[in-house]
Parts: structure tokens; sequence; C-alpha cells
């Protein structure tokens, strides 16, 4: 059965007909400068710094690469610091990591994920066949927002 078949007409479900894109991913921080320093250390370009008062202000960065971007601030969001997860698609994962270790970021030792008991498990190393998406390192900022990195040598089709 097709993709298309699936998740169509066949389903009731009708196809999309509007791209939308994710643009922002909302982080919940604690200390606005502290986050800000933190994600300019690891290279992310600064696209805002708005200030209306005391109980508002947004700041928006983006990854090298990336076509979404980040926003944090005061008056941003009502979620607890240190709640949000991010996946970071890379290329190369020793290079990502040695990356962050070189801004003073520390990130995990690469792992991969196996699903044999029907839940999630963390093993040590990288896929044993290699294949994109299946290896893994991930680091958290300094509220504890955790972001995994994931390894994308090969996209699959339509990605």
């Amino acid at each position: 059965m097709s993709t298309q078949e699936q998740g169509g007409a066949q389903s009731g479900v009708k196809e999309p007909t509007v791209d939308m894109k994710i643009e922002v991913h909302i982080i919940p921080v604690a200390d606005v400068d502290r986050a800000l320093r933190f994600y300019q250390s690891l290279g992310w370009r600064l696209d805002a710094d708005f200030e209306a008062g005391p109980e508002f202000r947004i700041v928006q960065l983006t990854p090298p690469g990336s076509q979404c971007s980040i926003i944090f601030g005061r008056g941003v969001t009502s979620a607890a610091p240190g709640s949000a997860e991010g996946y970071l698609v890379v290329f190369d994962l020793d290079k990502a990591r040695a990356d962050l270790a070189s801004r003073g970021a520390e990130a995990s030792e690469i792992f991969h994920k196996v699903y044999d008991t029907g839940a999630e498990v963390r093993v040590d190393g990288r896929d044993p066949d290699g294949r994109s998406y299946a290896s893994y390192a991930s680091f958290s900022d300094p509220d504890g927002n955790g972001w995994v990195l994931q390894e994308v040598q090969e996209r699959l089709p339509g990605r």
C-alpha cells in the first residue's frame, strides 16, 4: 500500500494544499542574558533582541544552516525553564560534537536506540548498520533544555 493510499483519499484525510513550515521553537529560560551568551557561543546567529519594558523581552537566534530559529525571553512562555527538547540534524556527528566541545558545551557520547522491548533504550556507540537517522548525541543548555544531535547523511525520499 502506498503512502498516499495509507493517508490520502482512501482514509478520508485530505492531502495538504498549503505549505506550512516550522519557523520558531520556543525555549523557556530562567536567565535571558545567560541563554543568549550560551547560544551565541555555539555560533548561532542573533536575529532579534527586542525589549518592551521590564515584563517583555524576546530574543531570536538561528543555528548555522537552519531555516528554523529559537526564541526565548521574558513574557514569552509560561513553560518551566529547562522543559524544552529539540533535535538538530547534522551531517557529521563527530565533527558536531567536537565543535560543541570547542565552544564549551558538553555533548554526550554517541549512542543509538533499540526498541527490542517495545521501549526506547539508548545503547552506547553508533548505529551498527551505519544508517542515517540512527546515531545520536545530546547536550543541554544552562537551563537544562535538551538538544539531540541526529546524524543524517542520506535523507529519506521526500525530505
